[in-house]
């Protein structure tokens, strides 16, 4: 779509809003699987950890598992290094086509492996590099996107469109949940131990294989001259570098790092810590949670839009706010009174209340990012902000719960969470620009509140 220099931005035509919602599509149908090929790794890693690790010590396969799970962790900053720069070098549209490409890769490396009565040794060190090449196509996956549906948003509706970066990202987690669930209850639990379990890669993998033809199609949210100029040997140095972001844009990639953390570690202790505190402090049976997480997760995932409908109305900077205060309040009192709770219907509200506060950061978090950098920069600021903050926190809270709660610390982890939340919020109050003001993102592409602006040429796209 091409930059338009004319005063004052229109209101966009029925036409351009059918394009924004099919790019959006496009872009989020990518980042949708691309996170269900993760979670399907965790949600099956108990019926195939035998066919590559340890069968005689069943405790010690699990952990080897897990063990791969981590590695995508590992990789994502990496990743993120690596498709941010070449997405704000050659475009969004290519480092998204080539993400989800690798994505399909590892899945179709699972779906195909030999186990370890086959190939030995082999089986466990080709299933660890899927892990790492999937981490690595995640870790690309989240600021490419986020930028791209940032861009290619109409611009009064742009926490709308960017919150189903999440609404995608929380539905892969859904749809991981109900395979295994359906398979539960298709096969017998022989069947998914043999080769059952296979079943969901090759969903992943075929379905990779979908989104890259419908991406092939969707439109490019950089200009043509932005990317021959980023393109341009001799002017490398001012796209996609760390050497740019690390010394013009440092203070706005310290600022997406800390207004990241207190949002991830609430995320992964509301989705994924959760789980094993209703199992094993609240003494909720598992299979009791898994249909409690698969509700809560749901009704989280339809919230995000509206929640990012209310940012388009009242700025970004008080929905962020509002979670901050609310995860300082009442973190401690849902965690403190879901370990006495006993009843699956009063854990299933409590954990919904966790993630009704998180959606006031996972709803506008790709939008508020993508605004802190210039296009030159935006898509390598974005993912690797995003991906040091979560490697670091988000991805390591269900280890130290458990840690702490196995050492009867309960209240240590509260104050954690808590305290990473809080950091955050100093951030949202006095870090971030003024609510509703102009950002990079506007000059480009129009001003997004539209009745509020000053009076004055309005340089930006107009959709």
């Amino acid at each position: 779509m091409a930059h338009t220099d004319t005063a004052p931005a229109a209101k966009p035509t029925p036409e351009q809003m059918r394009q924004a919602v099919a790019n959006t599509l496009k872009g989020s149908a990518g980042n949708l699987i691309e996170w269900y090929d993760l979670y399907i790794y965790a949600a099956f890693s108990s019926y195939f950890a035998a066919h590559f690790f340890d069968k005689h010590d069943p405790v010690q396969g699990q952990i080897d598992a897990y063990l791969g799970f981590a590695l995508t962790f590992l990789m994502r900053p990496v990743g993120s290094w690596f498709f941010g720069r070449y997405a704000d070098r050659h475009g969004r549209k290519a480092a998204l086509t080539l993400s989800i490409t690798l994505m399909s890769a590892g899945s179709l490396i699972l779906a195909l492996l030999p186990g370890k009565d086959a190939i030995g040794l082999w089986a466990m060190i080709i299933l660890y590099f899927s892990r790492l090449l999937q981490g690595f196509s995640l870790g690309g996956e989240y600021g490419t996107s986020a930028t791209y549906m940032s861009e290619i948003a109409t611009r009064n509706r742009r926490g709308f469109f960017s919150s189903f970066q999440y609404v995608t990202l929380v539905g892969g987690q859904v749809l991981a949940l109900l395979t295994l669930i359906v398979l539960q209850n298709v096969l017998t639990q022989d069947q998914l131990g043999e080769w059952g379990w296979r079943i969901p890669f090759w969903i992943g993998a075929v379905a990779a294989l979908v989104v890259l033809w419908l991406r092939r199609s969707m439109e490019e949210s950089l200009e043509t001259e932005q990317i021959a100029v980023a393109s341009d040997r001799k002017d490398v140095q001012n796209a996609g570098t760390l050497k740019v972001l690390f010394t013009q844009h440092w203070k706005p990639l310290l600022v997406c790092v800390l207004l990241t953390l207190g949002g991830t570690v609430a995320f992964y202790t509301y989705t994924t810590y959760i789980l094993s505190y209703m199992n094993n402090v609240s003494g909720i049976p598992k299979t009791q949670t898994s249909v409690i997480n698969f509700w809560a997760l749901f009704i989280f995932m339809l919230l995000q839009p509206l929640a990012g409908l209310v940012s388009d109305k009242v700025g970004r900077k008080t929905v962020l706010i509002a979670f901050g205060v609310g995860g300082v309040l009442f973190t401690w009192p849902i965690l403190g009174t879901l370990a006495g709770v006993r009843s699956p219907f009063a854990a299933f509200l409590l954990m919904l209340g966790g993630l009704v506060i998180t959606v006031g950061y996972t709803s506008i978090s790709a939008i508020v990012k993508a605004e802190l950098f210039p296009a030159k920069i935006r898509a390598l600021g974005v993912g690797l902000g995003y991906a040091i903050a979560n490697s670091l926190f988000g991805g390591t809270t269900p280890l130290i719960g458990e840690y702490l709660s196995k050492h009867g610390m309960r209240t240590e982890f509260f104050l954690y969470v808590t305290a990473c939340i809080a950091v955050s919020l100093v951030v949202y109050v006095f870090f971030l620009p003024k609510n509703r003001s102009r950002t990079a993102l506007d000059d480009e592409m129009g001003y997004a509140f539209e009745g509020l602006e000053t009076r004055g040429r309005r340089a930006g796209r107009t959709r």
